[in-house]
């Protein structure tokens, strides 16, 4: 792992984490997009943190191009692919009070983005989550296969657990700093199934989780494996509901 923050500036309230596999097509575009909304639209001090899961392509490149461009960016490479891990080693390595993270693509409207920020730092909430599923939420461009992937992936979770959530999956999440520094070390799974697992530890174990509906669009060339991915979701699942739910520090 190698990280880059040499420009970034004093500890901000936000640290925001894009992770990316082989993106050096969109990456350029997606920063500038979120650079250009934090900085309109954000009245708190921020940083964003490109997280490299070993990509085979010039991603890691452009994303230190980007950090020794803008002093508010910040590269993170690791060594073995993975969201979960990306997340874990960036979440666990910021001294920010609030951490977060989005999709490259940015399917997520940016305009839920303050509204999970101000769930944490004025409502005392431990995790803010973009839901496609809760009511108000807005989803545009998604294939019926995908739907019916998704809304059946959350009746498993609420047959199975009981769970109030209503989209673990969105790629739109924030958490305090004290939560994730509970939260992470319990966390097993390092690919996609690493927010299921955070968010249900989380509610077991009884903190406070607020839902914000968001506005959705689906990402045709999403990097997404469905069956793999839909195969090693339902393991976690099994391993949490027979394997216990681990306890906190």
């Amino acid at each position: 792992m190698s990280t880059q923050h040499d420009n970034t500036p004093a500890t901000p309230l936000v640290e925001i984490v894009l992770p990316v596999y082989n993106e050096e097509a969109d990456l350029p575009g997606s920063v500038e997009t979120l650079m250009r909304f934090l900085q309109a639209s954000a009245p708190w001090t921020w940083r964003i943190i490109i997280a490299d899961n070993a990509s085979t392509d010039n991603t890691f490149d452009v994303a230190t191009a980007l950090a020794e461009t803008h002093a508010q960016v910040a590269v993170l490479r690791l060594a073995e692919k993975g969201r979960g891990r990306a997340l874990r080693t960036a979440w666990l390595a910021s001294d920010s009070p609030i951490v977060g993270y989005m999709d490259v693509d940015l399917s997520t409207d940016l305009n839920a983005l303050p509204l999970l920020v101000s769930a944490i730092c004025d409502d005392g909430y431990d995790i803010a989550i973009g839901s496609r599923l809760a009511k108000g939420a807005h989803v545009s461009k998604r294939t019926l296969k995908r739907e019916i992937i998704s809304r059946g992936y959350n009746l498993i979770i609420k047959s199975l657990f009981w769970t109030r959530r209503t989209d673990m999956q969105c790629g739109f999440k924030a958490l305090s700093h004290a939560a994730a520094q509970r939260l992470l070390p319990v966390v097993k799974d390092n690919a996609f199934f690493f927010d299921t697992e955070l968010l249900l530890i989380a509610e077991k174990r009884g903190l406070r989780i607020h839902e914000v509906p968001v506005t959705w669009e689906d990402d045709p060339d999403s990097r997404v494996r469905l069956v793999s991915t839909i195969v090693e979701d339902l393991r976690g699942l099994m391993r949490l509901r027979f394997g216990g739910m681990p306890r906190l520090d």
